[in-house]
């Protein structure tokens, strides 16, 4: 089973985001036994919340079912306990290393770098745009689940 940890700033747009939308591939893809998706922050402003209405909003829109899920805080343990713990952008992947204590077994990565981007994904909750978002996880996610495909870890 490969073990997946979404991880942004608040865990209520982002990482919530790509946790729902992952799970949705999976299942589309009739892979859901052997996956494990959760979601986490590197900060604790946000810990108990729900995801944001506007990931719900976009969600929705676009017919994928949103994860029931609380915001909590990523902890070291999780970086024994997942396969991969995949964060939104730069700032969230020098907190993932903090947290973690380090990254010896090369477990930690920013979302598009599986799409072939260096780039962060786009966060709504200081641009509000949440198709920009969506765009950006759909595209993390696919490319996430086509390397796992090729690389035969699936």
């Amino acid at each position: 089973m490969t073990r997946v940890l979404f991880i942004c700033h608040g865990n209520i747009c982002r990482s919530t985001m790509a946790e729902s939308v992952m799970t949705h591939i999976v299942k589309e893809n009739h892979l859901e036994d052997k996956f494990y998706i959760n979601s986490a922050a590197t900060s604790r402003e946000e810990i108990g919340n729900g995801p944001h209405y506007g990931t719900v909003g976009k969600l929705r829109q676009v017919g994928i079912p949103v994860i029931p899920h609380r915001a909590v805080q990523m902890t070291k343990a999780d970086y024994d306990n997942y396969d991969y713990l995949i964060g939104m952008d730069t700032a969230n992947i020098r907190n993932m290393n903090r947290i973690a204590g380090g990254d010896p077994d090369e477990k930690i990565y920013k979302l598009l770098t599986f799409a072939g981007s260096g780039r962060d994904v786009a966060d709504p909750w200081y641009t509000g745009d949440f198709e920009a978002t969506y765009d950006d996880v759909i595209t993390g996610c696919n490319a996430f689940l086509k390397m796992l495909k090729e690389t035969g870890q699936l």
